[in-house]
């Protein structure tokens, strides 16, 4: 299959490309491989949930051949995508049960995030309901292509009458942190963010 090099909606197919993308930048842009042993751990709570449950605020960056080199997901919902995550999605995914005790390894950190799904709803972004995710394959970011992403999902969020979105990310990435500021975020305080920060915005076009 060829395409268009640029955005498009996710697919099906695309799922274990997501996957790949999520484990390669999930060490604070970084590949995560060497942290959690099961490439499925990461996608499990930050990519694939949200390409099953909101499909429609899926997008992937085409490289032009078909295959998914990065990806913006997301919901427009906050708080009712909590709800599914733990009614739907966890049941899916019981091969992770929930850590008893502290954390033995980073992997046993991300397990128990991912029983906690209800960590995203903090009431200070209730103005900002929506959420999301993007990641990009090093070789594809720094090429205005994560600009495309965010203006496609941008848009999504704004044809279901959605204007308030919200991110978060560690704060030691300054470099996506200098993409975010670009982009038109800014940050927001919340109560004990822990070693990552939260950035809102409208949903109009990016500056």
């Amino acid at each position: 299959m060829t395409s268009r090099t640029g955005p498009r909606a996710y697919h099906p197919d695309d799922r274990a490309a997501l996957a790949d993308i999520c484990v390669r930048t999930a060490d604070n842009g970084g590949d995560s491989s060497h942290l959690y042993p099961d490439p499925e751990l990461m996608p499990s709570i930050f990519a694939a949930p949200y390409a099953y449950l909101e499909p429609d605020l899926a997008f992937v960056l085409d490289d032009g051949t078909g295959r998914a080199v990065g990806y913006i997901l997301g919901t427009a919902d906050t708080p009712r995508f909590v709800a599914e995550f733990r009614e739907r999605w966890l049941p899916l995914v019981d091969r992770y049960p929930r850590p008893r005790g502290e954390p033995r390894c980073p992997a046993d950190g991300m397990t128990a995030l991912l029983h906690n799904p209800e960590r995203m709803v903090l009431p200070e972004l209730a103005d900002h309901p929506a959420h999301l995710h993007i990641d990009l394959l090093p070789d594809w970011q720094r090429r205005g292509y994560g600009r495309e992403l965010m203006d496609t999902f941008l848009a999504a969020l704004r044809a279901k009458g959605v204007t308030g979105v919200h991110l978060s990310m560690l704060t030691a990435n300054t470099r996506a942190r200098a993409f975010y500021d670009r982009l038109g975020f800014t940050e927001i305080q919340v109560p004990d963010p822990g070693p990552v920060s939260y950035l809102v915005r409208g949903t109009e076009a990016c500056p």
